[in-house]
Order: C-alpha cells, then structure tokens, then sequence
C-alpha cells in the first residue's frame, strides 16, 4: 500500500496543419519532429516497461487534431518519406563524422531513426492511434481528450453553444478512435471558468485540470490544498497541477532539462553545415531548417559549446529520474501526516517537452517509472482510479484560471492577438443562426455546406493562433491560418443564402479533412439543452 500517488499527465497537441496544395508545406514539420522525438519514443518506453514487468500508469490527453492527423493517409505518407530522407542522411553522417567526437552521437541518430521506421511502419501500421489504444486497453495509460480544436474555453464562453461544440465534436471524436468516451479532459491551456463544467458532465466528462491557483483559490478553501481533487457541485471533478514537481520539469533555470550534459536544442546541422550537403534534407525552396541532427551538448552559459556524449546523458537522465522520485516520497512522508487519505501529486506537462525540447525527456520518463515501480512510499495513479479508491472529496467551485505567464489570460488576449476574438464570436452566432434554421434539413449539399462551415469555425478558433501572436514565432502564418478559415467560413456561410458553388465546397473539403464525422447540429440550442 502506498503513502501517496503520482499522476505523470502529459498533454499532446498540435494545430491541424495539413496542406495538400503544396508539396511541402514548412509547418508540416512540426507534425513529423514531434512523431520521431516524441511520439514513438514514448509508445517505445511504454513498450520496453511492458516487456519488463515494470507497471506504471501514465495519463495523456491525446488532443482530436492530433489523432486526425495521427490517422490521415497523406500526413502518413509524407512522414515515411520525411522518415527515409533522414535515414538516408544519418548514413551519410556516419561517414562524415568517422574517427570524430561526434560519431557516437551519429550512430545514436542511426539506430533510433531505424527503430522509428521500424515501429511506425511495421508495428503501427503508420497508425499511432493504435500503439496508443493497445496500452490504454492493457490498462497503462488513461487517454483523456480535449475540446475539439484546443479552442480557449473561457474566451469563446460567451455561447454555450460553442462550448458545447467544442465539447460533442471532441467526445464523439474520441469514441471513434478508441471505441468508448473519455472520462477526463484537458481543457486547452489548462483554462477553466466556472459554469464550464455543466457541459463536460452533459458529455460524460468525470474530471479535468486546474492550475494550482484555480484550486488554491476556489470558492471555499481546499482542505487538502491541490493534493486531492475538489467537486464541482455538479459532481464532475477537478484536479490542481503540483508546483513543485512542476519547477523541477519546467523552471529554465532549476529544471531537469537545462544541465550540461543535455542535449542543445538550437545547434543543428540544418545551419551549421554547407547549404550543398544538407539541402537534399532541408525545406524544398532551400529554407534552411531543423533536421533533428543536434551534435552538442548544453555545455554551460557563456562558453562553448562540447560535443555531445549519449552516455552522459543517460546517465544524468538517470540521476535527475531518481531525483524527481526522493522529492515526490519526501512530499508523500509529509502531506501523509495531515491528510486522512493518500495525497495524489498531480504532474501535467506538454507531451513534447519530453523528446523534442528536452532530448533526453522519455529516457526520463522510462527511468521514472522503474523508480516508483520499486518504490513503497510513492505509486503512479490516474485521475479515474483515485476518483474509484475516494469517491468522497470535498465540494467547492474552482477559480477561473489557465496556466502560462501570471496564470490567467494574458497570452491568448493582449493587444496582439484580441482582434480574432470578435470575429469568433460572430461567426459563433452566424453557426448557431444556421444550425437552428436548419435542424430538420433532408438537403445533402445543405448538410455538407453546414458541416464544413463547422470544421472552419474550429480550426480557426484554435487557441495556438492567439498564442504564436503572443510569443512572435511564425506569426504570419497564424494569423493566415485564422482568416483563411474564417473566410471560408463566411463564403459558405453567403452560400446558404444565396447559390451554392459545389465546386468551391469541394475545394474545402479536400483542403481540410479534419472530423469526418462532423454533424454541424453540434451548434444547435437543441444539442446545447440535452445530450443526443
């Protein structure tokens, strides 16, 4: 029996960016680093624990943008051939950087981009869906979902009919991916409001996350603090994010991530090498671009940069796993003295911080688990079997909250990004307008023209677009992104009333695929007052 319980929640998203009227497209790639460095290095830990008798559970919310692409046959293909083009370049470093420092870390690139071809083609089927279904089935991981297009809940709150959308389209979606509905969510940047979850519980939702402060400052005082959940007075249960362990993980400057011996995230040979060698391996314009092949180490500020040593790196990855461990059991020893249950520790982070930012993140994570595995004080838990083993919590409203820079709502609404959020809200009303009017239709087209202006109002509403305005990265792009669809939305939207152009719809429909199982009657009062 343990003391105390770690819940290790780790949040996978990406936009839907799907492009078919280019043959590469930039932001593509965001999808295909995130498969090799992150995805299938986690189904691969998860896999070597299972094979060695190590029971661990971890929680992840697979967003409904990433299992679309997950699933679709284009992003698949084009990752293979993404996936061969660097394999064809690791045997060309092998060459290079013979009887150098840096072949250890080259033949490292070898072997794992070897074994992502392998599990990705052979063992998955180019479906991560299914790696990731077979191990929520064996009981290791509880995959939990996400409004529909991570739309920033509180900011399109103002109709609950958008909530609501948000909400059915991401359930139904889940259903269709791992054959039930989900028990938890995780709202798109940890963002709740109060009222929010009248609409997850309508869906089935049994629990979601907080940050530390939506708890800390509910509307009645937490007894137990964030280390056990808080009912809302629906019932539906909300769980607050560990400070502590968090700082270890994200701090930049008392992080795991940031010592020496971890790998540079900036130094790449996509920059570093002559543009002849590494263009066949680059953006097709000759953009200069990640390839993912990083040959040096942190080393330390203000000094220059040291090569890369993969078993240092272990090494450090092993240190820093047992590290997180004796701080977790040390908090247990001491919430266990003034708690009448055992303490739940609630550890959330993006997916791809363990793999993409921070290299060495799922050897981490392998570590970890066989750490508490071994360990008599501390045991990995998901939210749905705490919530069985203490159905009795206390009841209290949660404070409206988000994660990101002072907690609230700064990054998706400052003076760079608040421009988008009158045209969602209008657009929202122009969707409810339609599908109220037209409930009841037998017209095919109509459905089609309804349900496409859905899938653009989702994908605009996105809450990443607001945030790539706020930290300046690929700007353009997303506010590209928002008009783009938003305009689509309103040219089909002057269909409905006028002619529709089928060849132009068409058009849409093959451009972005996303929720093929889209029913627009999300949007309806109907679908609002009662569940289907």
């Amino acid at each position: 029996m343990a003391s105390g319980y770690l819940c290790l929640q780790l949040h996978a998203h990406l936009p839907f960016i799907r492009h078919p009227e280019y043959e590469s497209f930039m932001e593509e790639d965001w999808f295909y680093e995130a498969v090799i460095e992150t995805y299938v290095p986690l189904l691969q830990v998860y896999e070597s624990l299972v094979n060695d008798g190590v029971d661990f559970r971890i929680t992840m919310s697979i967003t409904p943008p990433l299992c679309e692409m997950f699933v679709d046959s284009l992003l698949q293909d084009r990752f293979v051939k993404k996936l061969e083009k660097l394999i064809e370049l690791s045997n060309k470093e092998l060459e290079r950087t013979k009887n150098t420092d840096f072949f250890a870390t080259a033949t490292m690139y070898n072997k794992k981009l070897t074994s992502c071809y392998d599990t990705y083609v052979y063992k998955y089927n180019k479906n991560l869906i299914n790696g990731f279904k077979h191990f929520q089935d064996i009981g290791k991981l509880e995959i939990i979902t996400c409004g529909a297009t991570h739309g920033f809940m509180p900011l399109i709150g103002v109709s609950k009919n958008a909530i609501n959308a948000q909400v059915e389209i991401a359930t139904k979606n889940y259903f269709k991916h791992f054959g039930k509905y989900p028990n938890g969510i995780w709202n798109a940047e940890c963002a709740y409001n109060p009222g929010l979850e009248e609409s997850l519980k309508k869906w089935g939702i049994r629990f979601f996350f907080v940050d530390t402060h939506g708890i800390l400052y509910a509307e009645k005082r937490p007894k137990y603090g964030i280390f056990a959940p808080l009912y809302c007075k629906n019932g539906v249960a909300a769980f607050g994010r560990d400070v502590e362990s968090s700082k270890q993980v994200w701090s930049a400057n008392e992080g795991y991530p940031g010592d020496e011996d971890y790998r540079e995230f900036y130094r790449d040979i996509g920059f570093d090498l002559p543009l002849d060698y590494v263009a066949p391996y680059i953006h097709s314009d000759g953009i200069r671009v990640m390839t993912g092949f990083k040959y040096y180490r942190i080393s330390g500020k203000n000094v220059e940069k040291l090569p890369y040593n993969p078993e240092f790196a272990q090494n450090k990855a092993k240190m820093h796993a047992s590290n997180f461990r004796f701080n977790r059991e040390k908090q247990i020893e001491y919430l266990s003295t003034i708690m009448d249950r055992e303490p739940i520790i609630i550890a959330p982070y993006d997916a791809e911080l363990f793999g993409h930012w921070w290299y060495e993140g799922p050897d981490f994570i392998n570590y970890l688990c066989r750490e508490i595995h071994s360990s008599n004080i501390v045991k990995m838990i998901t939210p749905s079997e705490y919530l069985k083993k203490h159905p009795v919590n206390q009841v209290s409203t949660p404070s409206m909250s988000s994660w990101g820079n002072k907690g609230y709502m700064e990054v998706w609404l400052n003076n760079g990004n608040d421009w988008v959020y009158r045209h969602y809200h209008e657009c929202i009303d122009r969707m409810v307008e339609l599908a109220n009017k037209f409930a009841y239709t037998n017209d095919p087209l109509l459905k089609r023209v309804l349900n496409q202006m859905a899938r653009e109002l989702l994908i605009a509403q996105t809450s990443c677009w607001a945030f790539i305005m706020t930290t300046g990265t690929t700007v353009e792009y997303a506010m590209k992104k928002v008009k783009g669809h938003l305009n689509r939305f309103l040219d089909l939207y002057n269909m409905v009333y006028s002619t529709i152009d089928e060849d132009y719809l068409k058009e849409c429909e093959w451009r972005d695929t996303i929720f093929q199982e889209i029913d627009y009657k999300s949007y309806s009062d109907e679908h609002v007052r009662e569940r289907s």
